[in-house]
């Protein structure tokens, strides 16, 4: 089996290829300085000429605020992308596998949400990122959508900003009314390694289990690490960012529990093992 990864120099990118390095499947790496997923006939042309069995997008503009002021190139990135590698994909009969996002849902209700609950977007981020899997699922019938949240993994994130932090500050403040769960991305790439395998196509949501807050995040980071330092909760109100952050976007796994059986670990657990192979 032949693989494209779109994306693969950022952090589930990496990740899927360690996992996939340990098969005889056929990876072929991509970022856009060798493919410009929003320039159509470059899609097409090499598409054609490589012919993958499967394309797994992970190229994304994540700059939830810088995505405010960057309508055009966010649309260019996250809709026209995707819709460029669906069809160009489906034009030699191959799958797709488009990464999403807890952003396409507007986060104003306390409950876990399934794949059936209707997305409703109140950012430029989760709006383009919306358009793009309508346009995969329109395009093409083997598709698999993946909507995570939270991400972590080999590059620039959550966890190593606040280990960054706590080197040089004695007291921290951690937003604590933005609910979600954390997500490792050796998970989420075992997730999408087994939904391909089974060909088991559809939307999913896909984020490890439990639940906590921003703030919450933080202090298990430092327990784990036993780092004394203080952290101090705070209101959303208190760091004003551009994009306006869903409060409650706590995903349910509800269609791998119904169809494939949730592989995920419990964030806690992800976590420890993270940052153990950090120290490694």
């Amino acid at each position: 089996m032949k693989i494209l990864i779109t994306g693969a120099n950022g952090q589930l990118g990496r990740e899927i290829q360690k996992q996939y390095g340990k098969t005889d499947v056929e990876l072929l790496l991509t970022d856009v300085t060798d493919l410009d997923i929003t320039d159509v006939l470059a899609v097409n042309k090499y598409v054609s000429e490589n012919k993958p069995d499967v394309i797994i997008n992970c190229a994304a503009h994540t700059q939830v605020d810088k995505c405010e002021s960057q309508l055009d190139l966010a649309t260019k990135i996250n809709t026209i992308g995707p819709k460029n590698l669906a069809s160009a994909a489906f034009s030699i009969g191959a799958e797709i596998v488009q990464i999403s996002t807890d952003y396409v849902f507007d986060g104003e209700v306390d409950k876990n949400l399934t794949e059936f609950d209707k997305p409703n977007p109140k950012s430029v981020y989760g709006s383009t990122k919306l358009e793009g899997e309508k346009l995969v699922r329109a395009l093409n019938p083997k598709h698999y959508i993946v909507r995570t949240a939270w991400l972590y993994g080999d590059g620039g994130n959550f966890v190593k900003t606040m280990l960054k932090l706590s080197k040089d500050h004695d007291e921290l403040k951690v937003v604590n009314d933005q609910i979600g769960t954390p997500t490792s991305t050796v998970d989420l790439a075992r997730v999408i390694i087994k939904l391909v395998r089974e060909k088991n196509y559809g939307l999913f949501h896909c984020t490890c289990k439990g639940v906590c807050s921003w703030y919450d995040f933080a202090l298990e980071i430092f327990a784990i690490r036993n780092i004394n330092i203080k952290v101090t909760p705070c209101t959303s109100e208190e760091f004003p960012t551009a994009a306006k952050r869903p409060k409650y976007s706590v995903l349910r796994n509800y269609m791998l529990e119904l169809t494939t059986g949730d592989i995920t670990r419990d964030w806690k657990e992800a976590l420890k093992e993270y940052l153990a192979d950090l120290d490694a």
